[in-house]
């Protein structure tokens, strides 16, 4: 037995290697090659595997059939390059249909050189259907996000050796042939577990817990209730925003306060964060979010290992009330409102001390999103204006809703269009910018729209997000209009075209350039009662104004620390230069 364990540098394989001890995985069955060598000379050195070797890889397979059918513990599979890997096709062709867990780690070069007459190089980044449940390529780990998606590719290929059944998965690594094999302790990888409803499930962490939920269907009752029976058993809150569809108790509305630029709330810290929905919309929040939480956990039906916080550890393959339940049953702590308490307050500061705004949608938000009525529903357009509501709370009967799935500006007036024509008894809102309006603009000539239909456009002539202070299109000033932020085209913020075709397909007009023709109007637009007729409101902005809005709000509330040194690193980097303002980053933070 050799008591000196030396693992190559190679980070992929030693993630590799660290994640298959944390599954549980020993058996390895390796064939003779090179590609394959930084795995397997250090697989050979750790006592902890069994390894047996076979020359022929068509065996090989079978061996590895016949060894995992007989112990039921899954087995690794590895050879060298060129045909190799293709000996392995009858063998995995068993175990697939016999549902046998067999991880097959095949390496590769980068794929750049497939297909340039390389001696050994093997296409095998698509495998036949009935050889693996799930193929993944794994790239070189060059810096943190190559480990990330190293980590998470291995992870979900260990997983799939159980899962639905189990079978066989395919690793295909990206080779390097390091020489160094120095490595004398293995670092520890980031091992992420499925977890279904007959497993042994997890203890809930000691400490803060929040949930954080994306785009999300409108919570049932029932759902509701489970969650807030959790929430207050364990003094959890639920951040959300305007796309997450819960409306219960310890909603919290944190988006304005993940927005300021010099402040970093301490309520976004938790030691544990609940991951619900899917994609999100509310960019600062979230990133709050993934900053401040020590580990993750997702719940969703799919199963599928969602990271964008990267610090996923735990994924729950059932219905969400059934994760809720659970825990709830299961904790026996008093109820507590103090963090619930703490993240309104705090919300509630960081508002008051919005100053007022330019006429934007920001501005346009603030004034009337308290005043939306009662149980209709709210449509967001993306991005500028789903991050403008978002800041502000509407009444909880209200539904909201953005096109965050494929998240592009096309769509979302025929999207009002069809759920308007579901609940033809309630009103339906939509705030949208003119690019996405006019993407879009054929959905008001259907024949089916209902008077329900209530349509406010900003029209600031542009894609004004491309021209705020935090994009990088900014740094191009007015050049931005002609072909990033797009400006000029539909009519150059006229006052008569979205008029006339509004009023010809029998929309109700209104339009304002200021403040106080907004006011004007806003009380016709709000009313409560079914109208005769659509509407459409049109309200002319500039991307000036709408910047100046956003700066204002990210910087309401400050840390006069944190501010000071955002300060010192403008005047810095103004002064030395980019590359010297590099060198000396690490002593600002």
């Amino acid at each position: 037995m050799n008591n000196n364990h030396f693992y190559t540098s190679e980070r992929s394989v030693q993630i590799l290697i660290s994640l298959l001890k944390q599954h549980g995985i020993k058996k390895v069955v390796a064939s003779p090659g090179t590609t394959n060598i930084t795995l397997v000379a250090s697989l050979q050195q750790d006592d902890w595997f069994n390894m047996y070797s076979s020359v022929d890889e068509r065996s090989a397979a079978y061996i590895a059939c016949g060894m995992a059918a007989e112990s039921g513990e899954p087995v690794v599979l590895t050879c060298t390059g060129a045909t190799a890997s293709r000996n392995y096709l009858p063998g995995l062709t068993e175990a697939y249909y016999r549902k046998l867990p067999v991880l097959v780690v095949t390496f590769a070069p980068d794929r750049n050189e497939i297909g340039h007459l390389l001696p050994q190089m093997l296409d095998r980044q698509i495998v036949p259907k009935d050889v693996a449940t799930l193929s993944e390529y794994v790239v070189a780990c060059r810096n943190r996000m190559d480990e990330w998606d190293c980590e998470v590719r291995i992870n979900r290929t260990i997983l799939a050796l159980r899962r639905h059944g189990g079978g066989p998965a395919h690793l295909n690594m990206t080779r390097c042939y390091s020489p160094d094999f120095s490595v004398r302790e293995l670092p520890l990888a980031r091992k992420i577990d499925r977890v279904m409803p007959y497993d042994l499930w997890p203890n809930l962490p000691q400490g803060r817990i929040a949930v954080v939920v994306g785009a999300h269907r409108t919570f049932s009752l029932e759902l509701t209730e489970s969650i807030d029976r959790f929430c207050s058993l364990t003094g959890a809150v639920v951040f959300c925003d305007h796309t997450s569809g819960y409306r219960g108790r310890f909603r919290v509305g944190h988006a304005l306060v993940g927005m300021q630029s010099y402040y970093s709330s301490p309520l976004f810290a938790t030691d544990l964060l609940i991951h619900l929905g899917e994609i999100s919309g509310d960019y600062p929040q979230q990133e709050k979010l993934g900053k401040g939480a020590r580990i993750v956990w997702r719940v969703n039906e799919d199963g599928e290992l969602r990271d964008p916080f990267h610090k996923l550890v735990k994924v729950f393959e059932m219905r969400e009330r059934d994760f809720f339940d659970h825990y709830a049953l299961m904790t026996k702590t008093k109820e507590s409102n103090a963090y619930l308490n703490e993240c309104r307050e705090e919300y509630r500061k960081v508002l008051e001390l919005i100053p007022d705004l330019p006429l934007s949608n920001l501005w346009i938000a603030r004034q009337i999103s308290q005043s939306l009525p009662q149980r209709s529903f709210l449509h967001l357009g993306i991005l500028n204006s789903l991050r403008a509501w978002n800041v502000f709370e509407v009444d909880n009967s209200i539904e909201s809703i953005s096109n965050t799935g494929g998240f592009g500006i096309d769509g979302i007036l025929s999207t009002l269009m069809g759920a308007s024509l579901n609940t033809p008894d309630r009103l339906h809102f939509c705030a949208l910018g003119d690019l996405a309006f006019f993407y879009d603009m054929n959905a008001m000539g259907n024949r089916h729209v209902g008077r329900n239909v209530r349509i406010l456009l900003v029209n600031n002539g542009k894609g004004t997000e491309f021209r705020n202070y935090t994009h990088p299109g900014a740094a191009f000033g007015e050049g931005a209009d002609r072909f990033i932020a797009a400006a000029g085209h539909y009519g150059n913020q006229s006052s008569e075209l979205v008029r006339h075709y509004a009023n010809d397909l029998g929309y109700e007009y209104l339009s304002a350039r200021d403040k106080e023709e907004f006011d004007s109007c806003k009380e016709r637009f709000l009313t409560p009662e079914m109208t005769d007729r659509p509407m459409l409101l049109e309200v002319f902005t500039n991307s000036d104004e709408e910047s100046e809005a956003l700066r204002l709000v990210n910087t309401a509330y400050a840390d006069t620390l944190l501010k000071a040194r955002q300060f010192i690193k403008e005047v810095v980097k103004e002064t030395v230069g980019i590359r010297a303002f590099q060198k000396i980053k690490k002593v600002l933070k």
